[in-house]
């Protein structure tokens, strides 16, 4: 496979200013010159790297021109997948496009997979498994935090502190073989020392799988639902974090009868927002089905937005809600308070919710929404988005092999407690450090490489 030049279109689908068609591997350069022709008659071969050159595609079988591009050679292994790559400026239009990948393919390239381009660049050992990540989390980003926290692991930093704990762990390992292959040289392992070891470097792991959480919400986005009972102002909510009209506002009861959910940037936060149907008990089968779908979505919600109606006081359905909520993962949010007809107030709020925290806001004159931010970002970040200023873990396969980790250094601790042969103790040690590897891909298997990069699009 590493053999083979591989080919793609590496800009999106459809109309365009330009197209972009990449080719990598040890035939790229004599495939480009097979079908490019330079406006100042200088072979591809000659062309020196990272310089365009203005020319002609040309489908020689039919002598037609078929494009006026632009071509740049970067040869390998200084190049974003250590090979020798071709890229292909043409005009972005997909039938120039489709009509120059295919002059391309016909002259010897192979069509790439997803993400081929940069499984090269970690099997040639320009980027470890986290920085090729990261190329897809930079692509996805849907926040400057989620952006600022990708780039920073493509540029290696979260690869260089996971280094740290790796060269730790390997430190630890080294003496105690060296204990069971030269204990005349050596001597004995001290267990004491070794547990200080090792339990210093499993709060760092355990710090990591904290931090990685909340790298995971920069990522990913939190699962954000808004309930209550018709017409509080859900819908309207919805719109004004939105800014724009996505979901219907009537003052009729039961108008939101399924759920809808969009994306929303709320101070670096990227929520998945979910407003769901009213919830009230119905003889309406339709709105039912809403209802149900309502209570289910608050199961695995990471957070809740508990909307009451100022105007209108608290009722049954009101408190059928509350039995369903939890305090660590709820804020009751007191709408319509730009009218001064008042039926609630905070203070009963807090009587009948004591441990819940209350915010008054006016989601159609868009009031008090700032406060919902910053409460929102405080409850999840502690008051700030550490993903610019520090390396964090922001995947789940990452969180998932550092819990693995976690719990090899755990059994390694428990064995020294019980006087366990070092000969036993350093097998937990191992599988911690296999477990650890798994991040950067040092002993990644090649079914979690296939997974990892069928995330990609073809021409990355």
């Amino acid at each position: 496979m590493l053999d083979d030049t591989i080919a793609a279109v590496a800009t999106p689908v459809g109309e365009g200013g330009i197209g972009i068609i990449r080719i990598s591997g040890k035939d790229a350069v004599n495939i480009a010159k097979k079908i490019f022709q330079a406006k100042n008659k200088v072979a591809v071969e000659e062309i020196p790297s990272f310089t365009l050159r203005l020319g002609n595609i040309v489908d020689s079988e039919h002598k037609v021109i078929v494009d006026e591009v632009l071509l740049t050679v970067m040869r390998g292994p200084k190049s974003y997948t250590a090979e020798d790559v071709v890229e292909i400026h043409c005009h972005g239009g997909p039938q120039v496009i489709e009509r120059i990948l295919q002059l391309v393919l016909d002259a010897g390239a192979r069509l790439a997979e997803p993400g081929e381009f940069t499984k090269r660049a970690f099997l040639n050992g320009r980027i470890d498994l986290v920085q090729a990540e990261a190329v897809i989390d930079v692509i996805r980003a849907k926040t400057d935090a989620a952006l600022s926290a990708a780039v920073s692991q493509l540029r290696g930093k979260l690869s260089n502190r996971l280094q740290q704990v790796k060269e730790r762990l390997i430190g630890v390992m080294a003496q105690m073989e060296a204990s069971i292959d030269f204990p005349e040289e050596v001597g004995d392992v001290d267990y004491a020392e070794l547990k200080r070891s090792l339990e210093d470097i499993s709060r760092t792991v355990a710090e990591m799988i904290e931090e990685g959480h909340q790298g995971k919400v920069l990522k990913e986005g939190l699962k954000t639902v808004i309930v209550g009972r018709p017409n509080v102002g859900k819908s309207s909510l919805l719109n004004a974090l939105l800014k724009e009209e996505r979901a219907i506002v009537t003052d009729i009861p039961g108008t939101t009868r399924d759920i809808i959910e969009e994306v929303v940037n709320v101070n670096g936060i990227p929520l998945r927002i979910i407003d769901t149907a009213g919830i009230r008990e119905t003889i309406d089968e339709v709105e039912k089905i809403g209802v149900s779908l309502a209570r289910e979505s608050l199961v695995d919600a990471d957070l809740v937005l508990f909307v009451i109606d100022v105007t209108a006081g608290l009722s049954r359905d009101d408190n059928i809600i509350a039995e369903q909520l939890r305090a660590d993962n709820t804020l009751v949010l007191l709408n319509k308070t730009d009218v001064e007809k008042r039926a609630v107030t905070s203070e009963d709020i807090k009587k009948m919710l004591p441990e819940f925290e209350v915010i008054e806001i006016s989601a159609k004159e868009e009031w008090g929404l700032d406060k919902l931010a910053n409460a929102i970002k405080k409850r999840i970040f502690g008051g700030q988005i550490k993903g610019g200023e520090r390396e964090i873990i922001t995947r789940t396969r990452h969180i998932n092999a550092l819990k693995r980790t976690y719990k090899h250094l755990k059994e390694a601790i428990a064995a020294l407690d019980n006087q366990k042969e070092v000969d036993l103790i350093v097998i937990d040690v191992r599988d911690a450090l296999d477990s650890f590897g798994e991040i950067t891909g040092e002993t990644v298997t090649e079914d979690i490489l296939d997974t990892i990069f069928n995330e990609f699009c073809i021409g990355k």
